[in-house]
């Protein structure tokens, strides 16, 4: 195992997670999204809705199981601190994830008079599980520390969070859908937007704010010039979000995808400008990712399994999304 190199093998894994959960972000954020928006549709809406996420969401959930896995295996000193400090939020966030995958199967089978107690089910496991992990968000921005400011601040990103979650999932449905369901849901993305870009702010302020060390590194000569492009980009593409919305829909329904790359490329910029702010702790101004973790040796046959499972996971990913392309259809459970 001497052809892995100990320093790069620590930086190698934070990538892994990383990218592990933006992705969970980004594909598990849209259907959590279209959860949160079915008290504003009709039961038939709701039908469709869940047709254009029922390919998908449980390949969505395996990137959040693979970056736990990855933090608790190659980072075991960071998983005991971090999950340690947000057990409450990832209590309810679990059990909010229980909650949907029960009443998306149970909605399935349940007599016509029966679904509408499931609906509401899968509308309260999807805000559950959208409030905890914004309340993570927060508190890890916060350096993990329960205080009253620092919880308060964690309330507001759950929100944030929640509401950014709803406009992913309207852009998803703008996208998979046609007719006064897409027209709804452009009114959804409307509002939606104004929770990614508080939710974004209040991030981006308060991160340099909490650290000395970070606010030099986005605030220093040249660093400051350098940087200047990634709020400039992302100042940008919300203009540019907001007068696609007031287009939308267009009668040939060109341009029903940029509401949603829109929202991807928004979450993309947000957690690289996460990353370069934390970067090199993995636990806030605590444990670097070389002292949290696991022995090189660990890491090495880890390195092997991953470097196996992950490229399946990628691949079965790619094919659902390419064989259930285009917009969805009628729910049909025959």
């Amino acid at each position: 195992m001497a052809m892995f190199d100990p320093v790069a093998l620590p930086l190698i894994f934070a990538a892994l997670m990383g990218v592990s959960i933006l992705l969970y972000v980004v594909l598990d954020g849209f259907d959590l999204g279209v959860g949160l928006l079915f008290p504003f549709a009709e039961e038939a809406e709701r039908d469709r809705m869940i047709a254009s996420i029922g390919p998908f969401w449980d390949a969505n959930e395996t990137w959040l199981v693979l970056a736990i896995g990855i933090l608790l295996v190659a980072f075991p000193v960071a998983h005991g601190d971090i999950l340690t400090a947000l057990y409450l939020p990832v209590a309810v966030m679990l059990i909010g994830l229980i909650l949907r995958g029960v009443a998306f199967e149970f909605r399935a089978k349940a007599p016509l008079g029966h679904k509408r107690p499931w609906d509401v089910a899968f509308w309260a496991g999807s805000l559950m599980t959208a409030l905890a992990q914004g309340f993570m968000l927060g508190m890890y921005v916060m350096g993990l520390e329960w205080t009253w400011p620092k919880v308060a601040f964690a309330l507001g990103t759950a929100g944030a969070l929640a509401v950014a979650y709803s406009f992913i999932g309207a852009g998803w449905v703008i996208l998979k859908t046609d007719g006064v369901l897409q027209r709804k849901a452009v009114d959804w993305a409307k509002g939606g937007i104004w929770g990614m870009v508080l939710g974004m702010g209040a991030v981006s302020v308060a991160t340099p704010l909490v650290s000395e060390r970070i606010f030099d590194k986005w605030f220093r000569f040249p660093e400051i010039v350098t940087l200047a492009p990634l709020p400039l980009m992302s100042g940008l593409l919300v203009a540019l979000l907001w007068l696609a919305l007031r287009r939308l829909p267009t009668a040939n329904d060109s341009f029903a995808w940029f509401p949603f790359v829109g929202a991807v490329v928004l979450m993309v910029l947000g957690f690289f400008g996460m990353a370069y702010s934390f970067y090199p702790y993995i636990v806030p101004e605590q444990l670097t990712i070389w002292e949290a973790a696991a022995a090189t040796e660990s890491l090495s046959i880890i390195l092997v399994g991953t470097l196996v499972v992950l490229p399946m996971i990628l691949g079965y990913t790619v094919l659902a999304y390419v064989i259930f392309r285009g917009k969805a259809t009628k729910l049909s459970y025959d």
